[in-house]
């Protein structure tokens, strides 16, 4: 969190950090004053790993005053990593966080968790005496609370990993917009067309937005539902949270739901003018090893596979290009250049021969495209529009996937 952005409550704070507790912690701490409480949990589990069947992650429980929060997945691994949650609007005084394990929902092979809290802080409003900005709290008092789709609930798939939100003006004020990435989609668009039209096999969504007039006031809410229709949202609020219910297969939010499971990562404001969404996993690179992880445990991965299958090669293989354009009803597809492995240039085309394979949106886009394995580093760009010029297309970067499964840098790629 930048300086300045919130009340850093540090009642009951010194000692805060210390030797991480196993499979349980519990920590008692004071706030002067009302807000919205955001805590950074840093934890691990010991033998857990993303992309192994059983061993997946462990599942924390995370209560305030015995009240239950969320559920929190541990799905980065053994290594303590940190983890920024929102704990819900909380009063002036005394609290207690308790966080502990909940083994029926954490995978048989996982170890035990370590458990360690890095900050709590409140964000309340800036009329109070050490007040957050009016954006910075308005923003995270309207959080959404995610309630988990049922069959996911145990599974280890398409878990809500990241929530970030934009401001955008409307002709009545202004809207918060609130997005999450998911670690997969069960359902809608295959994981090898997923690659080729979005560059991740990830699930970006919008889920909700909120208007709000000049004076602050709510005009307006709606959620991304079942169809990709954007209905008025009309269920339950927890102060000013909406709580909403991942009802789809493709991650689609409802009004209402069976689950009792739910996740509320605390949410980052980005400003994506210019650059695609995908800037958020960008920034947070971990979520390409857990894609990566994903797919090799759900056997999406096959190093033979062909366009169409369903399958996709090993992610490190692919280059991921982002590049915006104005063009409507066109078709994008892009090429690099790489030695072939015989010593010869060769250029491979995003779309591999598949129509369905062109990016066909306006805007900022991402796409990747898979080199053999034998194929040298890639040297140069070249886009292909139907039904438009090349000309129009903005190219902004290129990278590829480390041993780690993390963004490497930047490729120096000549645009022919």
């Amino acid at each position: 969190m930048r300086a300045g952005d919130a009340i850093v409550i540090l009642a009951a704070l010194a000692g805060l950090v210390q030797k991480p507790d196993t499979d349980r912690f519990t920590r008692a701490f004071r706030v002067d004053t009302e807000g919205e409480l955001v805590a950074v949990v840093r934890a691990g589990c010991a033998r857990c790993d993303w992309g192994a069947a059983g061993r997946e992650a462990v599942a924390l429980r995370l209560a305030v005053d015995g009240v239950y929060a969320q559920h929190l997945i541990l799905a980065r691994g053994e290594a303590p990593a940190n983890y920024r949650v929102t704990l819900g609007t909380i009063a002036a005084g005394a609290h207690r966080l308790t966080i502990e394990r909940v083994a029926e929902l954490s995978a048989a092979g996982a170890g035990p968790a370590s458990i360690a809290v890095v900050s709590i802080d409140v964000l309340a409003p800036s009329g109070s005496s050490r007040g957050a900005s009016n954006d910075d709290f308005t923003a995270q008092s309207m959080a959404p609370i995610l309630y988990a789709r049922p069959n996911t609930v145990g599974r280890f798939t398409d878990l809500p990993i990241l929530m970030w939100y934009e401001i955008v003006p409307t002709p009545r004020g202004r809207q918060f917009r609130y997005s999450v990435i998911f670690t997969n989609e069960d359902g809608g668009t295959k994981t090898d067309r997923l690659m080729a039209t979005w560059g991740r096999t990830t699930d970006i969504e919008f889920v909700y937005g909120v208007e709000l007039d000049a004076t602050g006031n709510v005009i307006a809410e709606e959620v991304q539902g079942p169809g990709h229709e954007v209905p008025p949202f009309k269920g339950r609020h927890e102060a000013a949270h909406p709580l909403l219910h991942v009802s789809t297969d493709n991650n689609m939010v409802s009004d209402s739901g069976p689950s009792r499971v739910r996740f509320a990562p605390a949410p980052e404001r980005f400003n994506l003018d210019g650059v695609s969404r995908e800037v958020v996993m960008d920034r947070q690179a971990w979520s390409y090893a857990l894609m990566a992880k994903e797919m090799a445990r759900e056997g999406k991965i096959d190093d033979a596979a062909l366009p169409g299958s369903g399958r996709i090669p090993d992610l490190r293989r692919y280059v991921f290009v982002e590049g915006c354009s104005p063009l409507e009803n066109a078709g994008i597809a892009f090429s690099v250049r790489a030695s072939d492995g015989n010593g010869g240039a060769r250029w491979f085309d995003s779309d591999r021969g598949v129509p369905e394979f062109r990016i066909s949106r306006s805007g900022c886009f991402r796409g990747a495209v898979p080199l053999p394995a034998s194929a040298g580093r890639p040297d140069a760009i070249r886009f292909t529009v139907r039904a438009g010029s090349a000309d129009a297309v903005r190219f902004n970067t290129a990278f590829m996937l480390d041993d780690r499964f993390l963004p490497g840098p930047a490729l120096a790629l000549q645009r022919q």
